[in-house]
């Protein structure tokens, strides 16, 4: 299940590292917005969870596009650093605000009625919700994969990033295009957020101590590359959890212990490609 949540969050920032060369520290911040949101609706206005699996990416992603229109957007043509330090006011900023008004406190979440329960598989007690997550993750992997690679819209985003006064010419609005690839790859985070929800305690932290694993999740599948942070993702959650199993101490640190590896090896990442 953690391994689904480092696809889904990881994928986000390939998108946008990827495409528009933006180095987004504030993604788990709207990680925990999107969590939010799912609580707002919820305790404010009785909004459920299937309705917040599409209405917090929207609202979140809304948010993203004012912040590339007004913030990023002019930071394209200089060096990655002017972006990451941006972004990562952003996320001081967004985490702060939400500590102020709702404490540190976590706050509960509950699994939606259809998917409480489990399956005894005969070696484990599957829960369903934790079985949701899984599928629930792989199918939007699967699906923004899809779009990006196997679409003209996925074609057009990669040309419009490569030369944009190309592109331009054709007829297509690339600066709309790049507001909604940066809105798509923060929604990503906010839906990741609400399948989150149920399974841990929604706090103003929760995207900060979750970042940093999934950076490292990031450069070594390769940073920008889509399938990378899908497999590697999915790959390194597993690990981890096979960790806690079989020597627990190391736990906290076999991602970064692998990440060092495989840049001590292969510097661009796992399916990265080389400078």
């Amino acid at each position: 299940m953690n391994g689904s949540f480092y696809a889904v969050l990881s994928l986000g920032l390939a998108i946008i590292f990827g495409l528009l060369n933006i180095i987004n520290f504030s993604h788990g911040a709207l990680y925990m917005f999107g969590a939010f949101c799912a609580w707002m609706g919820l305790n404010w206005f009785g909004i459920g969870y299937w309705w917040s699996l599409l209405l917090s990416p929207i609202v979140v992603g809304a948010f993203g596009m004012l912040i590339e229109r007004t913030l990023l957007r002019r930071l394209y043509e200089l060096d990655h650093i002017y972006g990451l330090l941006l972004t990562f006011g952003l996320a001081l900023i967004i985490e702060g605000l939400f500590r102020h008004f709702f404490g540190v406190a976590g706050q509960p979440y509950p699994v939606p009625e259809a998917l409480m329960g489990a399956t005894d598989l005969g070696f484990i007690m599957l829960p369903t919700y934790r079985a949701w997550v899984v599928v629930a993750s792989l199918a939007i992997c699967f699906a923004t994969w899809f779009l990006v690679e196997k679409t003209r819209l996925g074609a057009y985003l990669r040309a419009g990033t490569e030369n944009a006064k190309l592109v331009q010419a054709f007829g297509v609005n690339v600066p709309l295009m790049i507001s909604l690839t940066y809105g798509a790859g923060v929604g990503l985070a906010a839906f990741a957020g609400v399948l989150a929800a149920p399974v841990i305690q929604i706090s103003p932290l929760m995207g900060s101590n979750i970042i940093i694993v999934v950076f490292a999740v990031v450069v070594i599948g390769g940073m920008g590359s889509i399938l990378g942070s899908i497999a590697t993702g999915l790959g390194l959650g597993v690990i981890e959890g096979l960790t806690r199993v079989i020597y627990p101490e190391a736990s906290a640190t076999i991602l970064f212990i692998i990440m060092a590896l495989v840049l001590l090896l292969r510097p661009a990442g796992l399916f990265g490609r080389e400078a």
